[in-house]
């Protein structure tokens, strides 16, 4: 067999495997998604960077949603929003350092990691500050700290399922998206709670929501994998 067709074997054996841990998202079919990933692409920016790009954006919400406990009124709704601003750019980097590294052809032997490690740094930035965001609440910083580890231990039982040759499973009901939802959503009815409750309440309420679909999403992850494993 002729060295070039091997090499191709093997490129497209590695492609396909990348493809298959994608997250599934419908917004990756939107066509200005496309277009802002092939104008990436044509300034030439690695997809790296654009993961890393993530953890600056989780790191802003984070500050705007931890310093949102000391302040009210018309304040307190520009944290909160500038936290929703923070979640949603670091969503739309997760989306395009994909489509660049993918779609682009612009994929680096070290892409994996940038794809995965900046989440989980993500993941603790946004629910640690959301404990301490509610934390004149009950357990609420506790609650803030088991967020951060049950949503990086969920992405550990997806990757566990990799490793054992699975292809990864994104299923929920606390995938990612749906935890940043939730939140997206918290931070949003946030600024209008103190009209029904005390500040924090509902991020408090959220926080409560996430651990627990987070501890169901894990489960449902740990039993299909050993199934499939069983079924080989």
């Amino acid at each position: 067999m002729h060295p070039n067709v091997i090499t191709r074997g093997i490129l497209t054996a590695h492609f396909m495997e990348t493809v298959t841990a994608r997250r599934p998202l419908k917004t990756r079919q939107a066509a200005w998604a496309g277009a802002l990933a092939r104008l990436l692409v044509r300034w030439r920016v690695s997809p790296n960077a654009i993961s890393i790009a993530s953890v600056f954006f989780a790191l802003a919400g984070a500050t705007a949603l931890y310093f949102s406990a000391n302040f009210a009124g018309g304040g307190r709704a520009l944290l909160l929003v500038l936290v929703v601003a923070g979640i949603q750019g670091r969503l739309l980097c997760n989306m395009l350092d994909g489509m660049v590294a993918i779609e682009g052809g612009r994929h680096t032997k070290s892409g994996e990691v940038f794809n995965d490690l900046p989440d989980r740094i993500a993941d603790a930035l946004i629910f640690i500050a959301a404990g301490y965001a509610a934390r004149q609440h009950p357990f609420g910083v506790d609650l803030g700290y088991l967020a951060a580890v049950l949503s990086i231990f969920t992405a550990y039982v997806r990757m566990l399922g990799g490793a054992s040759g699975l292809k990864q499973s994104f299923m929920g009901p606390m995938a990612k998206q749906h935890r940043m939802a939730v939140l997206t959503a918290a931070c949003l009815l946030s600024i209008f709670e103190t009209r029904f409750f005390a500040a924090g309440k509902v991020l408090w309420a959220a926080l409560i929501v996430i651990n627990l679909g987070c501890l169901v999403t894990i489960w449902r992850r740990t039993v299909r994998i050993a199934r499939e494993l069983e079924s080989r």
